[in-house]
């Protein structure tokens, strides 16, 4: 398992879930949105605290960013 993939993955679907842009989630986060970018394609290896900080910005739990789907 590639927790960068899952974590970008995950992010995403919550992200758009939500009906936000990546700008949006960058304003409310304090990350740019070109980190944001770069995690949603896998190219970012966020710390936990990073983790948590995203899922604040996004009204999720922290770990809906971190599980895994049962088809993975």
């Amino acid at each position: 398992m590639d927790i960068r993939k899952l974590v970008g993955d995950n992010f995403g679907r919550a992200r758009k879930a939500k009906g936000l842009t990546q700008e949006q989630v960058a304003e409310r986060s304090g990350f740019s949105q070109q980190y944001l970018s770069d995690l949603e394609r896998g190219r970012r290896n966020p710390t936990v605290v990073s983790v948590y900080e995203l899922a604040m910005a996004l009204d999720v739990n922290y770990l809906e960013l971190l599980k895994q789907d049962s088809d993975q």
